[in-house]
């Protein structure tokens, strides 16, 4: 068996009132680079393999058809492009890897492909590429989208999206810079060569106009959950990003990723799965069931309901005051909306001809929004404990991307300061990182 290989999720470290939480920066607030640039330094001397970034680019809108109640809350919003971060955060660290998100529903893949080599080489090959097909019309409405593409559709445009990028960053040998001082000649022009990339979506020349990445191919990331997803991860994907906190959808990813693997002749057992889970870490239980209760208190409907719209692409201010779940589902896949996520999940475990109150509705979103319906809260043993049964349950073939609700810098230095210790005493984690690369590092 394994170890497991553990990311941080930086995606929230700053929204929904995490900001304001005991333990939050005294005199930084965000975006504040030394704020990332500290928190890189602790979570490398802990042993944590990846920093993630999520993103998004729009306000959440959906709720009520406006941006306010959003603003006001704070609910997944400020979102800044992280590059430049990394690329701090790269200079006072060594091994530690970045995982940084694009969309190609919205996103031109030459300019993610010219970034990605850019930031490879200021990381010194630690840079994954964390692909995504958007689902929010925020983010539409920013890049001229009145609305979004179908879902299938989404998907082959990623394909074609990472396939351009693959052939632009081979557009240019390993081996072409041959920089002869003597001769002044650069580059063998031999080994530079346009792509000529006509399909659905792009077109696109090339050359990538780039001397080649430490890693060639960033790390490729992906968190398609549906089978459209799964497929797309299994023709491309390096590292899958899965959800975790419930077993029996986690083994369904597993099994689903598996069999996609095989159809595309690929060996399951060389692709992981960084499980996403949240987790409150106290020095007792009772201390971490207080912390817990700190984020409960933040959460009224309002923040719920933007939440949840926001991430559904669905206004929930519409819901009727009863429905059966088998309705909603098929209203959001009328509405090209997400029906995964809790929905899918409350279908599961009620059955789609369950009835549902709007407020029971809204009861069992709260938990879903905050994460705390599917958190781990307890002290470092009780936490190891679950991880570790869970690792083992699923395979045993990647590890976990870890969340906290809590403040930052306090809910992830604890990560770091209690957890990952009590986990290494174990013997439960991967080995230390000894590559030059994260490619190399996060081989599971």
């Amino acid at each position: 068996m394994s170890g497991m290989h553990i990311g941080f999720d930086l995606s929230f470290t700053h929204t929904e009132g995490a900001w304001a939480r005991p333990g939050s920066w005294v005199g930084l607030d965000f975006p504040d680079v030394r704020m990332f640039m500290e928190l890189a330094r602790t979570a490398e001397r802990a042993g944590v393999g990846l920093l993630f970034f999520g993103d998004g680019s729009g306000i959440p809108s959906t709720w009520r058809g406006g941006i306010e109640p959003a603003v006001e809350w704070g609910i997944q919003w400020p979102r800044h492009d992280m590059a430049p971060v990394i690329a701090a955060m790269a200079t006072v660290t060594e091994r530690i890897g970045f995982g940084l998100t694009y969309s190609s529903t919205f996103m031109h893949p030459f300019y993610v492909a010219r970034l990605l080599n850019s930031l490879d080489h200021v990381t010194g090959g630690r840079i994954a590429f964390n692909v995504v097909a958007s689902t929010r019309g925020a983010d539409a409405a920013n890049y001229g989208y009145g609305e979004l593409m179908d879902h299938d559709l989404r998907y082959e445009r990623m394909e074609e999206f990472v396939e351009v990028c693959r052939a632009l960053w081979d557009s240019v040998a390993p081996d072409a810079i041959v920089r002869d001082r003597e001769t002044g000649r650069f580059a063998d022009p031999a080994k530079v060569h346009p792509i000529d990339h006509k399909g659905r979506f792009f077109d696109v020349k090339g050359p990538l106009a780039s001397v080649p990445g430490p890693q060639i191919h960033p790390l490729i990331v992906q968190a398609g959950n549906s089978p459209r997803g799964i497929a797309a991860s299994a023709r491309f994907a390096d590292l899958i990003f899965g959800f975790g906190g419930n077993l029996a959808s986690q083994l369904r990813h597993r099994r689903l990723l598996d069999e996609a693997l095989l159809a595309e002749r690929r060996d399951p057992a060389d692709t992981g799965i960084l499980w996403a889970t949240q987790v409150i870490v106290g020095r007792t239980a009772a201390e971490a069931r207080a912390r817990r209760d700190e984020v409960h208190a933040f959460w009224n409907e309002e923040t719920v309901a933007i939440h949840l719209s926001h991430n559904m692409g669905y206004d929930l201010s519409t819901l009727p005051e009863s429905f059966r779940l088998g309705e909603l589902r098929d209203e959001l896949v009328a509405a090209n909306a997400s029906p995964a996520g809790l929905v899918g999940s409350l279908v599961a475990e009620f059955g789609e001809e369950c009835a549902m109150s709007r407020d029971e509705f809204f009861a069992h979103g709260r938990g879903r929004a905050t994460g705390l319906d599917h958190s781990i809260v307890g002290d470092a043993e009780s936490v190891a404990d679950e991880l570790q049964e869970n690792f083992a349950a699923t395979g045993a073939r990647g590890g976990y991307m870890l969340s906290s609700p809590l403040a930052m810098p306090s809910g992830l230095a604890d990560i770091s300061e209690l957890l990952l210790p009590e986990l290494r005493r174990r013997g439960a984690l991967a080995s230390p990182a000894a590559g030059a690369t994260l490619r190399e590092n996060l081989a599971v």
